[in-house]
């Protein structure tokens, strides 16, 4: 009796490998939904919190700072989207995240130093807004948890 002659049929091990394999790609599915569900409430949190950081220091300083402070809160909100779309490549295309994005912040404090109108801290504080985000996210699931 020859490998050749035998026919082949699916023995439970093979169907359950099939299962579990559709069992990975819901859970990867999944994975990428919680993603993305955390990506947007980080967006719109981030958002928020600089449309009421804006207002205040409009207020509270004057139009030049609080727009020096949108300025480096859109680069932010810019860098994380870079960062979630890098993040969303990582296990399929890339096997580690670029630092690219931390051009963005360079160029940003370059053109600044550079141009009389720009601020420095002002835009450097607008850019840590989503760092704020994360921040109040923590704090939030740490008491949601308990």
């Amino acid at each position: 009796m020859s490998l050749s002659e035998d026919s082949i049929h699916p023995t439970a091990t093979t169907q359950q490998d099939t299962q579990s394999g559709s069992e990975d790609t819901e859970s990867v599915n999944s994975s990428m939904q919680e993603f993305y569900q955390l990506y947007q409430e980080l967006l719109v949190t981030t958002l928020v919190l600089t449309g009421i950081i804006f207002v205040s220091v409009w207020i509270a300083y004057s139009l030049n700072i609080a727009l020096n402070y949108l300025l480096g809160a859109c680069a932010g909100v810019l860098y994380l989207k870079m960062l979630a779309k890098d993040v969303e490549r990582l296990g399929r295309e890339k096997k580690s995240l670029s630092k690219t994005r931390l051009a963005l912040l360079v160029a940003l404090i370059l053109l600044a130093s550079q141009w009389n109108q720009l601020q420095i801290l002002p835009i450097f504080l607008g850019f840590l807004t989503y760092k704020a985000t994360l921040i109040i996210y923590v704090i939030r699931m740490a008491f949601i948890s308990d």
